[in-house]
């Protein structure tokens, strides 16, 4: 018997050993790709394209950096994009919110209903929906537009459908508790609701802010000149027909990523405690 106990142990400790050496090589696969970005933005051009490749360069130059500042108007961009990204994630976490505490604490007619209608449109491709959506921008002369850019963004099907599963997984003794004493819903839904959900809706917030600031169809379809365009849009102006820069556009892509990275350092510990309190009920 403690001969097998003995088994049993090693070949736990093996496969333990085995799990951790595959998740260590999966994360730095994933990771390869960003160091080679980072690696290649301080090279110079010549090394860049050079064969065989080497992942660390030769000669140290901020020759891209610079770059990037005269070729584009980054500063434009940046400031455009973080309004983008930054307007939309605020009013899709607040709008959402509110839909999804109606779909998981109110009780009225038709909620079933509702929530069926934000399902089907959670798995309609939001691309089915672009045309139409942008000749009603164009009559409402909306293009080129800060409005045309952010409205049509302020709420999201999967952030109503994410809270929801969220917010039911809170027990109501609390706000039948604030309704005995005379809270009105709104001051439940603000004052003891939502502090409630701060993981859920940083870890929303998050998935917003990234996908907006790194989305390029939209603002590429609804922005037509430089004034209205973000990073990723200006990101396109180093690829050329014929002729790739590879060094701007690794430097302009790390510039791009950075406000991202900040982001989800400032919250990663919530990140994880929403996304593992959030389920499927």
């Amino acid at each position: 018997m403690a001969t097998r106990s003995r088994d049993g142990r090693g070949l736990l400790t093996t496969w333990r050993v085995l799990g951790t050496l595959t998740g260590l090589a999966i994360a730095l696969a994933m990771l390869f790709p960003l160091v080679w970005m980072v690696t290649t933005s301080f090279k110079p051009e010549q090394e860049i394209v050079s064969f065989p490749p080497a992942l660390w360069p030769e000669h140290f130059t901020l020759e891209n950096y610079t770059g990037v500042w005269e070729r584009l108007p980054f500063t434009r961009l940046f400031l455009n994009t973080l309004l983008f990204a930054g307007t939309v994630t605020v009013f899709s976490l607040l709008l959402d919110s509110m839909t999804a505490y109606a779909l998981a604490r109110l009780n009225f007619r038709g909620r079933g209903v509702v929530f069926a209608v934000v399902l089907v449109v959670l798995m309609v491709p939001w691309q089915v929906t672009l045309i139409p959506l942008y000749d009603m921008l164009a009559g409402l002369g909306w293009i080129n537009t800060y409005q045309g850019l952010i409205v049509p963004r302020l709420t999201n099907a999967f952030g109503i459908f994410f809270l929801r599963q969220f917010l039911l997984a809170i027990p109501r003794d609390l706000e039948d508790a604030a309704r005995v004493d005379g809270a009105s819903e709104f001051r439940i839904y603000w004052n003891i609701i939502m502090p409630l959900a701060v993981p859920a809706l940083l870890t929303l917030g998050l998935f917003h802010f990234m996908y907006n600031w790194n989305d390029l169809l939209w603002p590429l379809i609804i922005s037509q000149d430089e004034s209205r365009q973000t990073l990723p849009a200006g990101l396109a102006l180093f690829m050329g027909q014929h002729v790739v820069e590879y060094g701007p556009l690794m430097a302009a892509s790390v510039l791009t990523l950075l406000p991202v990275v900040v982001f989800f350092v400032i919250i990663q510990r919530r990140f994880v405690a929403g996304v593992a309190t959030t389920g499927i009920r």
